[in-house]
Order: C-alpha cells, then sequence, then structure tokens
C-alpha cells in the first residue's frame, strides 16, 4: 500500500527533527573554539560550574583598566579572542550558552570572530577602549581560566548590565580571580576626584545610567561676593571640616552633613558651590539636577564609594515640596533622599549641597535628624556696597569712567548680581556695535534699562532684577524670614542673613 505524501507542515516537522539529530550525532569537539576552550582548562568546559559578576555600566572603564592590569601582571599568559554570531549586541548570552553551543547560537558549533570593543570618553578627553564582547584566556602556573566580559545589550532592558563571567578549572581561582577584579576597580576608579552627574540612560532610570565628566571654571574668592561672614560660614562647613576631619572623627563627630543655600535667583547660589567644588579638589563632586534627581540611590551609593565626596542637589525643592502642600500627593523622590541620607553611616565622609529659590516649600523632615540638613544660610540680594564691588568686578576690562558708578549703584536697588553681569554685557555689546569700543556711555545703560523693562516683568526677573528699573526697596523674591516658616523649633535648621 502506497504512503500518503507529507502536508508541508508534517514536512517541516520531520525536517526540523532529521536536523536535531544530525546535531546530537555530531563530535562535541568539531569546534575548533571549544577544542581551544578544552586544551587551555585540561578538562570539558561543560562540567564546570560558571560564577558571575554583574556590574553597572558605568563601570565599564573601571572594569576594563582593572582587567588590564590584572593581565599584565608577570608571569600571566592572556589571549584575548572573540565570538562569531548574529546579533550578539542585542542579546542576552551566557557563557554556558556558549560552551554547550545552545541557547542564543543555537546547535552549532563556536566561531572565533573578532573582539568588539566600545570607547568611552573619560576625563581630559582621554579614550579608553573597552572590551564589549570577549573571551580572556588566562595562564599562571598551573592555574587555568576563562573569562567572559559582555557589555550591556544594546537592546536595554532589566539585565541590560555588564557582567563577568569565568570558568576556572579550580573554583579558587575563579574566586580570586573576580576578588582582585574589585579591589583594582576601586583603586583605579576614574571618577575619582572628578566632577561627574548621573543622567538616565535611553531606557530611562536602570542599570544603563551613564555619568558625564564636567570640567568646570576656576572661581577665585574675590569673585564670591557676599555679606560680610556669610561666605566664611559656608566655607567653615564645607572646607575648613573637610581639612580637619580625621580630627573631627577621633573625636566622634559625624562626618556627614548637609547645607541649603537659599535666595532668589541670580544672587549666587550656583557661582558660591563652584568656587567651594573648586577649593576641594580632593572630593569627588556628584551634580544632580533635572532628570538626574530622579538617581537618588545611584547618586549615593556613588559617593560611598567614591568617598570622600559632595553631592549638589540643585533646585531641591522640585524633589523635597513640603508634604503638607503637595495636596495629599506622595513624593517617592523626596523618600529616597530621605532613607539614602539616614542611611549613610556616621563616618561617611560624604557633604550634601542642596540650593533653592522657595525654601517656603522644603520638606520639614529634611532636618528632622541630625546628618541631613545641618546648615541653612541665605544669600541676599547685595546692598550697596556690595552692588558697587560687584559693578567692579563685572566691569573689569571694559572702561567705565564715563559712568557715573554711584547713580549706578542707586538705581540697581534690589537687582541680583546675575542681573548686574548682564546688565554690563548688554551695555558692553552696544559700545563695541555703536563705537567699535568697549568704552561704556550713560546712553547705553540708559538703552540696556529700557530693553530689560520693555520685557516686561518676566524679563525682568528672570534676569534678577525686577525691582532695578522702579528704583529701591526689597526684591520681591526675597520676601522669606530668617527663620523658614512652617519648621518647628529644635529641628536644626537656622539661618543667616
Amino acid at each position: 500500500m502506497s504512503e500518503q505524501p507529507l502536508s508541508p507542515a508534517e514536512f517541516g516537522v520531520a525536517f526540523t527533527q532529521f536536523i536535531a539529530l544530525m546535531s546530537a550525532q555530531e563530535n562535541p569537539h568539531a569546534s575548533p573554539l571549544l577544542t581551544k576552550f578544552q586544551e587551555h582548562l585540561g578538562e570539558a568546559p561543560t562540567t564546570i560550574p560558571v560564577i558571575t559578576e554583574e556590574f553597572d555600566s558605568f563601570e565599564h572603564p573601571n572594569l576594563q583598566l582593572a582587567l588590564d592590569a590584572y593581565c599584565e601582571q608577570p608571569g600571566r599568559t592572556v589571549e584575548l579572542v572573540g565570538i562569531a554570531a548574529e546579533n550578539k549586541r542585542y542579546m542576552v548570552v551566557s557563557l554556558s550558552d556558549l560552551v554547550a553551543r545552545t541557547g542564543a547560537f543555537g546547535q552549532r558549533g563556536l566561531t572565533e570572530g573578532p573582539v568588539d570593543y566600545v570607547t568611552v570618553h573619560l576625563a581630559g578627553e582621554r579614550v579608553l577602549a573597552c572590551v564589549q564582547f570577549g573571551l580572556y584566556l588566562i595562564r599562571e602556573g598551573d592555574d587555568r581560566l576563562i573569562a567572559f566580559v559582555c557589555g550591556p545589550t544594546e537592546s536595554g532592558g532589566p539585565r541590560a548590565r555588564l557582567r563577568v563571567e569565568v570558568l576556572a578549572n579550580r573554583p579558587a581561582v575563579a574566586q580570586a580571580f573576580l576578588a582582585a577584579l574589585r579591589v583594582t576597580m576601586q583603586e583605579r576608579n576614574v571618577y575619582l576626584q572628578q566632577v561627574i552627574s548621573l543622567t538616565p540612560g535611553q531606557f530611562g532610570p536602570g542599570p544603563q545610567n551613564l555619568i558625564a565628566f564636567h570640567q568646570l571654571p576656576t572661581i577665585s574668592r574675590e569673585a564670591v561676593i557676599l555679606p560680610e561672614g556669610v561666605l566664611e560660614r559656608i566655607e567653615r562647613s564645607t572646607i575648613v571640616f573637610g581639612e580637619h576631619v580625621q580630627q573631627l572623627a577621633a573625636a566622634g563627630r559625624s562626618l556627614k552633613r548637609g547645607m541649603l543655600l537659599y535666595g532668589a535667583p541670580g544672587v549666587g547660589k550656583t557661582l558660591t558651590t563652584i568656587y567651594l567644588i573648586g577649593q576641594m579638589p580632593q572630593r569627588t563632586t556628584i551634580l544632580a539636577t533635572g532628570l538626574g534627581l530622579g538617581l537618588l540611590p545611584a547618586i549615593v551609593q556613588l559617593a560611598r564609594t567614591l568617598a570622600p565626596a559632595l553631592v549638589v542637589l540643585e533646585d531641591v525643592d522640585l524633589i523635597a515640596e513640603d508634604r503638607m502642600q503637595m495636596m495629599g500627593r506622595s513624593n517617592p523622590i523626596l523618600f529616597e533622599l530621605l532613607n539614602a541620607m539616614d542611611g549613610l553611616q556616621e563616618d561617611s565622609d560624604i557633604l550634601f549641597l542642596l540650593t533653592t529659590n522657595r525654601p517656603e516649600t522644603l520638606e520639614p523632615a529634611l532636618a528632622a535628624r541630625p546628618g541631613r540638613i545641618d546648615e541653612v544660610i541665605a544669600l541676599p540680594l547685595p546692598d550697596a556696597a556690595d552692588r558697587r564691588r560687584l559693578l567692579l568686578l563685572y566691569g573689569e576690562g571694559l572702561d567705565l569712567r564715563q559712568i557715573d558708578l554711584d547713580a549706578l549703584v542707586e538705581r540697581t536697588a534690589g537687582a541680583s548680581p546675575a542681573y548686574l553681569k548682564e546688565l554690563l554685557r548688554k551695555a558692553a555689546v552696544l559700545a563695541v556695535a555703536e563705537q567699535g569700543n568697549t568704552v561704556l556711555q550713560e546712553q547705553q545703560l540708559a538703552q540696556v534699562f529700557e530693553e530689560i523693562a520693555a520685557g516686561g516683568v518676566l524679563a525682568e526677573t528672570i534676569l534678577g532684577g525686577r525691582q532695578a528699573a522702579s528704583g529701591p526697596g526689597p526684591h520681591p523674591a526675597m520676601a522669606v524670614s530668617a527663620a523658614i516658616p512652617g519648621y518647628p523649633a529644635g529641628t536644626g535648621w537656622r539661618a543667616s542673613q
């Protein structure tokens, strides 16, 4: 009796079974790369357990430096090989998948290919090539190990982390290798004593968070013009404290601390912060603004690793609004900030520097315990004497001999330092355009005043000089009391005008 012909679906199933049977009968050592693994280890790699360590993606340069240092040690021989595979940067592939020839690569022998690298930009325009997908075959005496380095997959997701997976002829060899990497990563950390910021990766907050390096301008002490005693108080809690941290720790003083600088826009909070950063070069600075404020757990973990550290949270009112003013809405980022501060050990040399334009909206719990916010310092609008100093500072390089400086000081009552700086900048542009030089004339200043006034209240407020055109008087944005409203006595909040 003749057999019925197979349907297309039945033929597909039969053909798949035939291919699987042929693969199962294949010589397990037919792959040259698997043969290399076995010869290197002295036994079949499929019988050895894999030990895995995962890292955040921003640790990639630290891992590469640690691997390089490990491989350069005398007595060690290293061969770095790659794997040929389609779309390997988009797949989650393990070392077990590779040696078993299954999983992402299907029932095929391994093929050696190029080592994949990714370039990472570091401080000072330094560029480091980091292994993104490759295998280190390391030999030292009788010890043998294979280390598989797999960078974060470009598809993202919860497993998009940097991984090192290790096979070794003895378990102790794999453990010692990973321990050596961790120690060297800390010792050679590329972020130590740098100014950095942490921002979400392309897939939002998670393992692909990115670190950027920043080169801030050098600000001299003379350029920070504040009322007498204010800058000295700020320096005492930051620069001076850091210089005597060992003595303070020996005396049982807590090293974790926080400071809040508040004042109207343009009074110099950012300028003061940049000055402080420049005066503490031994301290790693982590800047958190905008979307970076949503990464507080990672930021604080970085600060622990890179201590002594300075964590700068600008415009902290964006995440630390008083819960009584939030109409029952919760603020998980605020809770993360409070938990992060509370979770630090007393000997954690970490300084939190917070700034805000709206101190009256802040959550009282920020000051509920020591080690959160210990100092609150107001940066007021400049008085007449300070406005004169600021005009002379910002007028350096300009010819002001035609300007009635006393009248200008009087007219700019209630203006911020930022307003004064912009006033002279605009006037200098007019002078160059009209005269071809930087000799300022009264009519140029008058024109700038008129142009700013033409922009209305919004323009003057943005520039920090809402009261400047209308004459003397306190700036509305500075209608803040010395003691922050709404804070119960004894919470530790102290403000100085």
